[in-house]
């Protein structure tokens, strides 16, 4: 049985106009049975349509924030940098991996342009604008150590794959999920109440996470469970 094709956003370096990849996105494909592949930064509707038809499943990566503009707000002081054009190469791949039900794998700033593809919106800046208990979302090196927990729905594909409901995580992250997109359901949170996890039901697989299992994968770990059975979906 042929390998499946796991088509990867690329990150941007916006200053020195060249696409670039984190290697821990693809070890962790390779790994759990996939073959990654980059993909371009394309505007082109029907090249994204060709590279929705040739990949089996999409991981979206990383990255920097989603531009306030997609979700009807103003930019804010606090907002970080953005990239327009991966905004809207992104959306447009997204909306065509659903129709086409493709599995899709969002992490950090994945999960956050899943929400807001579909109808969601954000927190500009955590520490600015949510109260509550001091979550250390935004770890400083190394990445490869979970620092804080969250608390997974019963309900949930994620509870599924993990059959547990707390587990600990790592967190790079100083935006977050604030109104759920509509076809969107909340898998997992943390202790101040911001969504870890989301997921379309449904769906082969369409989930989003706010952690990087990608740095803490490794053989018989949590994260190694997450991506074989994105992987497994793809492979259906």
């Amino acid at each position: 049985m042929a390998k499946p094709i796991i088509g990867v956003t690329p990150l941007y370096d916006t200053e020195q106009g060249r696409l670039w990849m984190r290697p821990n996105y693809l070890h962790a494909i390779e790994e759990s049975g996939g073959v990654p592949l980059v993909l371009p930064l394309s505007s082109d509707e029907e090249d994204i349509a060709a590279l929705t038809k040739l990949c089996d499943g999409f991981l979206f990566t990383g990255g920097p924030d989603v531009h306030p503009a997609l979700f009807n707000e103003e930019t804010l002081r606090f907002c970080g940098s953005i990239d327009v054009q991966r905004d809207r190469f992104e959306i447009l791949l997204l909306n065509q991996a659903v129709q086409a039900d493709k599995p899709v794998l969002g992490i950090c700033r994945g999960i956050q342009l899943m929400n807001v593809a579909l109808g969601g919106s954000l927190y500009q800046d955590i520490p600015a604008q949510v109260s509550g208990l001091p979550v250390a979302h935004y770890q400083k090196p190394p990445y490869d150590v979970a620092v804080h927990g969250i608390t997974i729905e019963k309900e949930s594909p994620l509870y599924g794959i993990l059959h547990k409901t707390k587990m600990l995580v790592n967190s790079m992250h100083h935006q977050a999920v604030k109104e759920l997109a509509p076809p969107l359901l909340c898998g997992a949170s943390s202790a101040d109440g911001l969504a870890e996890c989301l997921y379309m039901p449904g769906r082969r697989f369409f989930m989003g996470v706010q952690w990087h299992p990608e740095y803490l994968f490794e053989p018989d770990s949590d994260s190694e469970d997450l991506f074989r059975a994105f992987l497994s979906a793809a492979g259906k």
